[in-house]
């Protein structure tokens, strides 16, 4: 699997890539009619809050995980199910987290288990809270991206701070149709174009960088050997 490729799967809910290829744009573009709109919410829900609570917690090891705070979605946004105790917080995001021009935007099969550390939850999390209540009270991508864009200008959203990251290690996340689970890693947020010096995308890294203009920073993604549980992953392909 090319790295441009695997770069894709794992931040289509994040970030905006393009596709690497001519041979990409047949499915690319079958991919912006399956999804055009936001489906019934209650396609989005999980029935059973304490499912979704444990898949929330397998973003991240449970030395993390279980005294992290836990959100569930409901019909008008994110609450807690669970305080924590160590400023972390775990959340199964849905497809509103990529950016609003991905063909996936409003795939009602994402499940996206992930743990931000307590400086991505203060900051980088409320962007994606932010879209959560916007696409639940029936916005458009546009008006998702107009609103959040305002926020950010007028401070309404709190800016990064430094040694922001998250987990993505969870054995059962669906992060898109061309994905599904992928493979475990980290995820760090920079404020600012970080890739140089991060080392990121030069050979023999293991670090790759995408810039999210949409939430304003380049998130830089390490792969990881095991999933949550400690089970060993399946080897990468390069």
């Amino acid at each position: 699997m090319r790295k441009n490729d695997c770069k894709l799967i794992a931040l289509v809910f994040l970030v905006q890539l393009c596709l690497p290829g001519a041979t990409r744009q047949a499915p690319a573009q079958a991919e912006k009619t399956a999804y055009p709109a936001m489906a019934p919410l209650d396609e989005y829900l999980i029935a059973d809050q304490n499912a979704e609570v444990a898949l929330a917690r397998s973003a991240a090891p449970a030395s993390i995980s279980d005294s992290a705070e836990v959100m569930v979605l409901g019909r008008t946004g994110f609450t807690t199910a669970v305080k924590g105790t160590n400023g972390f917080l775990c959340i199964v995001e849905r497809s509103w987290g990529a950016a609003t021009d991905e063909p996936e935007f409003w795939n009602s099969k994402v499940r996206a288990p992930i743990c931000f550390n307590p400086p991505a939850a203060r900051t980088f999390a409320r962007i994606f809270l932010m879209k959560t209540k916007l696409a639940l009270a029936g916005k458009s991508k546009a008006e998702i991206l107009a609103a959040t864009a305002a926020a950010m200008d007028n401070k309404e959203l709190p800016a990064l701070e430094p040694g922001a990251m998250c987990y993505m290690m969870s054995k059962h996340q669906y992060l898109n149709d061309r994905g599904l689970n992928w493979h475990p890693h980290l995820m760090f947020f920079v404020s600012g174009d970080a890739a140089k010096s991060w080392g990121a995308d030069q050979p023999g890294s293991p670090i790759m960088a995408a810039n999210d203009p949409e939430e304003r920073v380049t998130i830089l993604m390490v792969w990881v050997g095991n999933w949550s549980d400690g089970s060993p992953a399946p080897p990468m392909e390069h």
